[in-house]
C-alpha cells in the first residue's frame, strides 16, 4: 500500500521529481528516462510506471528550463528506441510464456487486464498495437497479448514502430509547446491526472462493450 502511495505521489508531482532528477543527475537523466519507458512498455508486470505524464513533463521542463542542457530531439530518439525495444521484449515474453500467467486473484498480472486488452484487440484489430500506446495499462499488456496470440512478428513490428514514434513525439512535444504556459505550470498535477484519465477512457469503453456482447451472447 505504501509503495502504491509513493507511485501515485510521484505521478501527481512528476514535474517536480523530474526537475530534481535532471538537476541531480544531469546527462544521466537520458538513461533514467530510457530505463523507465523501456520498463513500462517492456515488462508486463510494470503497468504502474508513468508514461504519458512522464513524456509530457520531460518536454515541459526542457522547454521551460533551457539550462538543463538536455536536447529534446536526442531525448525523443532515445525514448522511441526504448519504446520500440520494450514492446518487442514484451511481445517475445508473451509468445514464450502464454496467457497462463494471468490468473484470478493475481495482484500484478490481473486477469481483468488481460480481458480488457483482448476487448481492445477485438474492437481495433491490429491497429490496437498502435492505439494501445496511448492507453495506460493496456499499453503494457497489449504487446504481451499480441505475442500470446502469435501476431506475425513483421506485422507487429510495423505497428510497434508507428505507435512508438507517434506516442513519444506527441506527448514529448506537447509538453514542449504547452508546458511553458502559465496555466500548465500552476496546475501541472491536475494536468498529469487529466492525461491519465483521458487515456484510460478508450480501454474502459472497450471493456464495457465487450462485456455487453458476452452478456447478449
Amino acid at each position: 500500500m505504501e509503495i502504491l502511495q509513493h507511485i501515485i505521489e510521484f505521478i501527481l508531482h512528476i514535474d517536480k521529481h523530474l526537475a530534481d532528477i535532471i538537476h541531480d543527475y544531469n546527462s544521466t537523466t537520458y538513461f533514467i528516462l530510457f530505463a523507465i519507458i523501456f520498463a513500462e512498455t517492456g515488462f508486463v508486470v510494470t503497468p504502474f510506471l508513468p508514461g504519458d505524464s512522464l513524456l509530457f513533463a520531460a518536454g515541459a521542463i526542457i522547454s521551460a528550463n533551457p539550462n538543463t542542457g538536455m536536447n529534446i530531439y536526442l531525448l525523443a530518439l532515445l525514448l522511441i528506441v526504448a519504446a520500440f525495444a520494450g514492446n518487442t521484449v514484451n511481445y517475445l515474453l508473451g509468445a514464450w510464456l502464454g496467457d497462463k500467467v494471468f490468473k484470478p486473484g493475481n495482484r500484478i498480472l490481473k486477469l481483468e487486464y488481460y480481458h480488457q486488452t483482448n476487448a481492445f484487440f477485438e474492437k481495433h484489430g491490429g491497429k490496437a498495437v498502435i492505439l494501445s500506446r496511448f492507453v495506460p495499462i493496456i499499453r503494457t499488456v497489449a504487446p504481451f497479448v499480441a505475442g500470446v496470440g502469435r501476431m506475425p512478428f513483421g506485422r507487429y513490428s510495423l505497428y510497434n514502430i508507428i505507435g512508438g514514434v507517434a506516442w513519444v513525439v506527441i506527448f514529448l512535444f506537447a509538453g514542449k509547446f504547452l508546458g511553458g504556459l502559465e496555466f500548465f505550470k500552476k496546475h501541472f498535477s491536475l494536468v498529469s491526472l487529466g492525461i491519465i484519465l483521458v487515456s484510460v477512457i478508450p480501454a474502459v469503453v472497450a471493456a464495457i462493450n465487450s462485456r455487453k456482447k458476452k452478456t447478449v451472447a
